[in-house]
């Protein structure tokens, strides 16, 4: 261990180049996110752009960042300014009050929908080295019926907390803190309750910002053209078998190591090591500190252990083509079976997911039109385990891409910001199967792989092959940018149908929204009704 850890280190200090500190998070969303898109991924840059949330005080990105946060047109405090904003020598604090509240017609299901959550959110600076920000958020909805259907199946408002039914209606709450540290120009040390999201693309097969937030603690190296992350997790799993009075817990750890290697190519390294707290048997594991050093992938070292942790490697890439289009992709790898595999014979034992998009800014060289066009598929079985405790997820919900495994899906994004006026528009297709006829079909990674419906012959959309077609449009007026206050409106269309039944939603949404944080709609379906 001694040698290695030794060997790493001398490997971090010969490939360290000369980078300024960072230590301001933005809060992860696509839909904020894409507005940088054309820093981000610009031929004149090597932005470390697959591991997010990024650092928004890097040079490379903080002219465009602040020109988002200060908006010309309205003045004042309102408009411009966090609601408390204090500025001092040695330090900043910030706080507001965050209103979202939608009202909406479910014209297909012939029902009125609203959300209301009512948050608040405080932060700051000390110094140059250390941040922080605290969110809590009290939330109460009525759910269309896909999105209650989801909520009844999993316990679990999507992305957020436990859903408690008061009659017709949902509520939830939930905290989301970090405190991030940067005691020098080469390392970052962040600690909290939050997600992590992996890749370029707007879903994540190796690991996503859907799950609910999370603890955990994060190592984050910038070493010139290397970014290295690693991070120990701790998750609740309400699905499985009980062993005690409480959810059962779970542990995780997760490296990736992003390389640029020159301004239009960059390749990514990720595995990630998933472990119980107790076994089935009720017998107390705890945290395994073999899974504490920083540096080495995990995957061959639990492999020489013999452990029977869940274990998943995955590569990352981005190319950028012109700057205006840029290639990406990324491979989940999560079970391997040489023989069967090279042979497609379509074994159970081989789970695997990948993922191709286009993205780019300025589209037609239209200042600020952004667009991304991506294609992800899971095999059957990705990401379920021999016990359902160790299987990929947090909290009730994929930590990968939301529908589970057993899919292929084609998405679509266009994005476009004019002064405070915000477009978006996005068309997604998915193909699967669900479980039926009470058979394990490898949709549901809840369920245990080890009894599957067929060891052989398995395909994408086995089970009750469903297609679905979700489209969504928004327009969003923007008040104020440090805390994404805005008016919007938008309309939404889904439709899920296979040989059982035939869902519909059509939706006109109206409200007035704030915070970063990503909330997904644009769900499908895990079981049958």
């Amino acid at each position: 261990m001694k040698k290695i850890l030794l060997t790493s280190a001398i490997l971090l200090f010969l490939i360290s180049g000369i980078v300024k500190a960072q230590s301001v998070y933005q809060p992860y969303s696509y839909q904020f996110y894409q507005k940088l898109d054309a820093d981000v991924y610009s031929t004149k840059t090597r932005v470390h752009s697959a591991l997010k949330p990024q650092f928004v005080d890097d040079s490379l990105l903080k002219q465009h960042y602040d020109s988002l946060m200060n908006i010309r047109g309205f003045k004042g405090r309102f408009f411009n300014q966090h609601q408390i904003d204090i500025k001092r020598a040695g330090y900043t604090f910030y706080t507001d009050l965050l209103p979202d509240f939608n009202l909406s017609r479910d014209f297909e299901g012939k029902r009125n929908t609203n959300s209301g959550s009512l948050g608040l959110q405080l932060g700051g600076t000390v110094g140059s080295k250390f941040y922080y920000n605290v969110s809590a958020y009290e939330n109460r909805a009525v759910l269309p019926e896909y999105l209650a259907t989801y909520t009844n199946q999993t316990g679990i408002a999507p992305g957020q907390a436990y859903a408690g039914i008061y009659g017709n209606e949902y509520r939830w709450s939930y905290i989301t803190a970090l405190a991030s540290f940067t005691p020098n120009k080469y390392l970052n040390i962040t600690a909290g309750r939050d997600k992590t999201f992996v890749g370029d693309g707007y879903r994540s097969l190796l690991l996503s910002d859907y799950a609910s937030p999370y603890p955990f603690l994060k190592l984050t190296a910038t070493l010139g053209n290397v970014k290295y992350m690693a991070m120990w997790t701790y998750f609740n799993d309400p699905l499985s078998m009980k062993v005690d009075n409480g959810d059962r817990k779970k542990f995780g750890v997760f490296h990736y190591l992003d390389w640029n290697v020159n301004n239009r190519l960059s390749l990514g390294f990720f595995d990630s090591i998933i472990w119980a707290a107790k076994d089935d048997g009720g017998h107390s594991r705890g945290f395994d500190f073999t899974y504490l050093n920083p540096i080495t992938f995990l995957r061959p070292l639990e492999a020489t252990n013999g452990s029977p942790d869940n274990a998943m490697i995955g590569l990352t890439a981005k190319y950028k083509l012109t700057d205006g289009i840029t290639a990406y992709g990324q491979f989940a790898l999560d079970e391997f079976e040489a023989k069967n595999f090279f042979s497609s014979n379509g074994s159970a034992r081989n789970k695997y997911g990948w993922q191709f998009g286009f993205r780019g800014a300025n589209l037609f060289s239209v200042q600020g039109l952004n667009y991304l066009l991506e294609t992800n598929n899971v095999k059957p079985y990705t990401y379920s385990e021999r016990s359902s405790v160790i299987n990929y997820s947090e909290n009730g919900e994929p930590l990968a891409h939301p529908w589970g495994a057993n899919f292929r899906e084609v998405v679509g994004l266009l994005n476009y910001s004019y002064k405070r006026f915000d477009y978006s528009f996005e068309a997604d297709y998915g193909h699967y199967g669900l479980d039926t006829d009470y058979m394990n079909f490898g949709k549901d990674i809840f369920q245990v792989y080890v009894d599957p419906a067929r060891a052989f012959g398995n395909y994408t959309g086995q089970g009750l092959t469903t297609n679905m077609i979700y489209l969504e449009g928004k327009v969003a007026y923007l008040i104020n940018p440090k805390y994404n206050l805005r008016f919007e409106l938008g309309g939404l269309y889904r439709s899920e149908k296979n040989s059982e039944f035939h869902d519909k939603t059509g939706m006109i949404t109206l409200g007035i929204r704030s915070s970063f944080r990503a909330i997904y709609n644009d769900l499908a379906s895990y079981k049958t009704h």
